[in-house]
């Protein structure tokens, strides 16, 4: 698979906490360069994005990010801020502690009222697979199936273990044909990329895809 292919599957990402506007700078001219499907940011930073790049880089954000634990109303209300800022697409983060309550409805319900608020635009949910069981995976890949979430998203790239290829194909086993996976967290080379993408995930969240880019050159 060449890498000009990879990387339209590819959310360039900056989310380190002391990241500048320096970095999100060229992290957009980045992304534009290189045709990359989009760029995941902090919220902080969209209204500025959109106001410097307007529609020629796709905008990425997190909410929720990276423990989930915060209540819905919170989320929401992220949510609604960055789609008025003009982000395009929304990462949101499961309450785990939901998860390890047994309580799927809410887990359902909290991402069926994020979906609501996103509309038409992209809506994935970061289960952080680090903390799961196989048994606890199938049951949120019920969840967002059910709350109508485009994307199910392995991890934040913030816990104590990133994507895998075994997690991958449990949750390809277990969503609805309208759900995607998006892979991150660990995945630094274009060897990890293509199996990703083989394994049948849709997209990747990676910060070092562009500057294998530029190796290859």
């Amino acid at each position: 698979m060449e890498m000009k292919e990879i990387l339209t599957h590819v959310d360039h990402t900056q989310l380190k906490p002391y990241c500048t506007w320096e970095d999100i700078k060229t992290l957009c001219e980045e992304a534009i360069e290189y045709h990359t499907a989009s760029v995941c940011i902090p919220s902080c930073y969209i209204s500025r994005v959109k106001e410097t790049f307007g529609d020629k880089v796709k905008i990425c954000t997190v909410v929720g990010f990276p423990l989930g634990y915060c209540v819905t109303e919170a989320k929401a209300a992220e949510t609604v801020q960055a789609l008025e800022d003009g982000a395009d697409e929304i990462d949101m983060v499961i309450n785990i502690t939901d998860v390890k309550n047994g309580d799927f409805e809410s887990v359902m319900h909290e991402i069926s009222i994020l979906k609501a608020l996103c509309k038409e635009h992209v809506l994935k949910v970061i289960i952080e697979t680090c903390y799961l069981t196989d048994e606890e995976i199938e049951k949120v890949c019920s969840c967002v199936t059910e709350g109508r979430a485009d994307y199910i998203k392995t991890s934040t790239g913030f816990g104590t273990a990133g994507a895998t290829l075994e997690h991958v194909k449990l949750m390809k086993e277990n969503i609805g044909s309208h759900v995607k996976i998006k892979a991150a967290g660990g995945i630094r080379t274009k060897e990890d990329m293509e199996a990703y993408l083989n394994a049948g995930c849709d997209r990747i969240g990676c910060s070092a895809a562009v500057e294998l880019a530029k190796a290859e050159k």
